[in-house]
């Protein structure tokens, strides 16, 4: 029996053996030897990388070619796949005389090389069984050779590039038209010369069984033609950074096969159809960045196949269904900038495969309820910043044990949390806690190890701390944030040292701080120093700005090369400013020595490729001519100097890029005539210096930031540019305008805020007509000058004018009735010029006082108390400017007791938001609330209706 057995065995074993040799044999046979001969050639024509290369560098003449890495063979032995991305290849592909008689290859790779803007051969097309061309970002360039359209095999196509392929002669029809098999075609950044809808009727018509098609970056425009309908098989729909300007049409949710549909940043506008949301199929929708696009996210009536959902930075609103449930095999979802409302669900965190969620800058609302998590959570980001939540730290937070990232700052979160509660998310490289009602207690015993080692972000500001949290001195830190607190002392010496000195940004503002430890020495990366509003005395090596610091400007500010920002302002420095500070910080962004008492002249010492952004030396004693060396700072975008002693003329030779410019109250000269465009320039602030000459068309004409529908304006937005990634935190700019009759500091500036001021000089001439070009003005002044002729209809224009100034000045002839139009307006000063006739009439000019007409004896009508049919001639001659000015300043003690009143109370305010920190955040808040809604033109217009109902309501009564 034994020998039967055995006998089988080793009859299966044989025949086994016989049936494996066999299908190798017609499988994996070597391959010819003209076929590695043509292959080794190859590889000495290259120029490539052998350092970097992990194929070619291993191929080897005593192996068989078919076993190298890169290539597969048919059962003859002939080479049928070359695949060579990201070689390293550098050269010498365009003049190969051995790849092009690979005749037999089908599949042919060369993609993420770098043949340095040679066009791609034209020889490629002697490849006549090639199935699979991915030639993309390997660094071609030119136009796209017309022989790749004779590849009729083709079934793959993938000539995706940075900007550096086109597709004119031929273009997309005559690429793709003979290539009727092509299931793939991939041309991210490749520019087709292709208009409106005729991209999307030359693909459908071309390419009726094409599966996937990613067109990203490729100039094209909208709107959706209906004929993509007939792409029946889609899966994949890539279209992303096109300006669409397009609502997404309804058929997309009949490609019964849709897999992937991205478009991100396209213009896109309307309501997002619901029905995209139930394809079956679909596992990444991307919608990012469309601003205009609304929608809400639908109930989920059966299980998605969703991977990847990302809604971030458009208009999505309502509240998340608890059915999101369904979704179990998403793994992604971001809906940061959005307007979600409501409680976020629990079902949300039971998700099982849910690795990243940010939720952040939303309005969600209310406690998020405790769940089960199992330890095993799939869970690493988790970003619920900026909302409205509130209650108790979920406890399962704490056993999200994959977590790398979790941010819960700016909620109303509260109670007391203990540190080492954190102590299991032992792999967090970002926490941030800041801006809560939180108490956190930040002891640690017991533990002689770092308890986050990885930690590089920390943010704790507004957590009640009282001291130093000890543990941060084992971390390794770059980035701390402990502002807000209560901390008291002296600020430690260790705190420079730690993550062996790595540590960039620290934030110490708004504490009781008192002093330095001895020794200290700062880190060498350090961007970022706040020690803004704290207790601090004495010469510091880094003073910061509102404190009680004194003394000359500190030269070790010169070695401190890594800074971005230097923001001195409000102190009482003096002494002149260092010039190696402007000349050896080649990173600096921000220079801000504003009100204090710094004297001398502006150092000539800006350096070739220098980074300022923003150079604020207002209200100091700075004399001298504004230095030739500025104009190195190609980046610059605010200049503030005003109120200084500066005796210069024009400064014409600044940065195009410039969007603010105060030379307020200086010793300026000259005619205001510049060469140069300013197409970015939204406030101009020139008054109170002794510039003289004409207003000239051409300069105005050229400050593109003042007109609207310009791409210079961005409508609600802040002048404002981001630091060092990856903190979320901005730079935003302050200056003070004369806005509506009064001074003010804009801490926030928005973009669509747009000034000029030319008020208090000696200008001559007439207003031109150009003026009216910048037809998004907030403000005109040009009061206190010598300008003659009439006010020019083109004034009628700047329908977003609110304060509108020409007092002071020789003005002739009538009011125009355009004037009446301004439906914004809401200062307006004509007085003392020689204006004559009837105010216009309308719902406008006679909302206003008559004092805005006051010292025009030709002009008469409401609000006048003169009539126009009954005036009376006179002889009175007009009152000279320092009558005017004698009668202006005469002491009224009513307002004197008034504002005496106005102080006491104001300052019992201040104090409240000085003791109390949620106030004070809160006040904040409101602040930003309502700045946005004072320049929301829906917002101006109520709010200017309802002013002249008020008015009208007056006058009647």
């Amino acid at each position: 029996m034994e020998i039967s057995l055995l006998s089988q065995l080793f009859f299966i074993c044989t025949l086994s053996t016989f049936y494996i040799t066999s299908f190798t044999d017609v499988v994996y046979s070597q391959c010819l030897h003209n076929q590695k001969t043509l292959l080794f050639e190859f590889k000495a024509e290259l120029k490539f990388n052998s350092s970097y290369s992990r194929k070619l560098v291993h191929w080897n003449l005593n192996e068989d070619c078919c076993s190298w890495e890169g290539i597969e063979c048919d059962g003859a032995g002939h080479v049928i796949r070359l695949e060579l991305d990201d070689e390293g290849i550098s050269g010498r592909i365009e003049n190969s005389s051995t790849l092009f008689n690979l005749k037999y290859l089908k599949r042919l790779n060369l993609a993420y090389n770098n043949f340095f803007g040679v066009q791609i051969p034209q020889r490629i097309h002697n490849l006549t069984y090639l199935t699979h061309l991915n030639l993309s970002y390997a660094n071609f360039s030119g136009q796209v050779p017309i022989e790749i359209s004779l590849m009729r095999t083709l079934v793959s196509l993938d000539l995706s590039e940075f900007f550096a392929l086109k597709l004119e002669k031929p273009n997309l029809r005559m690429l793709i038209q003979n290539l009727t098999g092509l299931r793939e075609l991939y041309l991210d950044y490749v520019y087709l010369s292709s208009e409106g809808t005729e991209w999307c009727e030359i693909i459908s018509s071309s390419l009726p069984d094409l599966r996937k098609l990613s067109l990203r970056y490729c100039g094209i425009s909208g709107p959706l033609d209906h004929s993509l309908s007939q792409l029946h098989s889609l899966s994949v729909l890539q279209l992303d950074d096109n300006d669409l300007s397009t609502a997404i049409p309804n058929f997309f949710a009949n490609f019964s096969s849709l897999t992937t549909l991205t478009l991100i940043d396209c213009s896109l506008k309307g309501r997002f159809p619901d029905m995209i949301f139930q394809v079956p199929t679909l596992e990444t929708l991307l919608l990012a960045g469309n601003k205009l696009l609304s929608g809400t996210i639908p109930q989920f009536h059966q299980i998605g196949s969703f991977r990847t959902i990302m809604l971030a930075y458009t208009n999505f609103s309502g509240s998340l269904p608890d059915s999101i449930s369904n979704l179990t095999m998403l793994s992604y979802l971001s809906l940061l900038y959005c307007k979600f409302t409501g409680p976020i669900p629990q079902s949300l965190f039971r998700l099982p495969l849910l690795q990243q969620l940010y939720l952040s800058d939303n309005k969600f609302s209310g406690q998020i309820n405790e769940v089960s998590t199992p330890l095993s959570s799939n869970m690493e980001m988790l970003d619920l910043s900026n909302n409205q939540l509130e209650g108790p730290i979920p406890k399962f937070f704490f056993k999200l044990e994959r977590l790398t990232a979790l941010s819960l700052s700016y909620n109303s979160f509260n109670g007391s949390v203990e540190v080492k509660k954190f102590q299991r998310l032992s792999n967090l490289t970002i926490l941030d806690l800041s801006h809560n009602n939180l108490s956190l207690d930040a002891d640690i015993t017991n533990s002689s190890l770092p308890i986050f080692p990885d930690l590089y972000y920390l943010g704790l500001a507004s957590c009640n701390l009282y001291k130093f949290p000890a543990f941060i001195e084992q971390s390794n830190l770059m980035y701390l944030d402990l502002s807000n607190n209560k901390i008291t002392g002296e600020i430690p010496s260790w705190i420079w040292e730690v993550g062996n000195r790595q540590l960039r940004h620290l934030n110490l503002s708004f504490n009781l701080l008192t002093d330095l430890e001895q020794p200290y020495h700062f880190p060498i990366y350090l961007s970022i120093l706040d020690l803004r509003s704290n207790q601090l005395r004495g010469e510091l090596p880094f003073p910061s700005a509102n404190n009680r610091l004194n003394g000359a400007s500190p030269t070790s500010f010169c070695n401190a090369t890594k800074l971005e920002v230097l923001d001195l302002s409000n102190n009482n420095l003096s002494g002149g400013i260092p010039p190696c500070i402007v000349k050896n910080n080649h990173y600096l962004e921000v220079l801000n020595l504003g009100k204090n008492n710094v004297s001398g002249d502006i150092p000539d010492t800006f350096p070739v490729g220098c980074h300022l952004i923003t150079l604020d030396l207002r209200e100091n004693n700075l004399g001298g001519n504004i230095p030739l060396s500025l104009a190195n700072c190609k980046l610059l975008e605010v200049l503030n100097v005003g109120n200084n002693n500066i005796n210069d003329s024009f400064p014409c030779m600044l940065s195009s890029n410039l969007r603010v410019l105060k030379l307020r109250s200086n010793r300026f000269h000259g005619e205001v005539r510049c060469h140069e465009s300013w197409p970015y320039l939204q406030i101009i602030d020139i008054a109170s210096n002794n510039f003289s000459g004409y207003l000239y068309p051409r300069s105005f004409l050229s400050w593109g930031g003042m007109m609207r529908d310009n791409d210079a304006q961005q409508r609600l937005n802040y002048l404002e540019f981001v630091l060092s990634p990856p903190l979320n935190r901005y730079y935003e700019d302050e200056v003070r305008v004369a806005f509506k009759g009064l001074e003010m500091d804009l801490v926030k500036i928005l973009t669509a805020f747009t000034v000029i001021d030319f008020s208090s000089n000696n200008f001559k001439g007439e207003i031109p007509d150009a003026i009216g070009d910048l037809n998004s003005l907030y403000v005109l002044n040009f009061s206190h000058n010598n300008l003659i002729g009439t006010i020019p209809k083109s004034v009628g224009n700047l329908t977003q004018l609110e304060s509108l100034d020409l007092s002071m000045n020789q003005l002739t002839g009538e009011i125009p009735k355009e004037l009446a139009e301004l439906t914004f307006l809401e200062v307006l000063n004509l007085s003392y010029n020689k204006l004559v006739g009837m105010i216009p009439k309308g719902r406008q000019l006679q909302t206003f006082p008559a004092t805005s007409f006051d010292g025009n004896i030709g002009l008469c009508g409401l609000p006048l108390n003169r009539s126009c049919n009954n005036m009376e001639r006179s002889d009175a001659s007009p009152k000279f400017k320092n009558e005017q000015w004698c009668e202006k300043n005469e002491i009224h003690w009513d307002y004197v007791s008034a504002a005496l009143g106005f102080v006491v109370g104001l300052g019992s305010y201040l104090w409240l938001l000085w003791g109390f920190q949620s106030l004070r955040q809160k006040f904040f808040h409101q602040i930003d609330n309502v700045l946005a809604k004072i320049f929301d033109p829906q917002v101006r217009r109520k709010r200017h209706e309802r002013r002249l109902i008020r008015n009208q309501v007056i006058r009647r009564g």
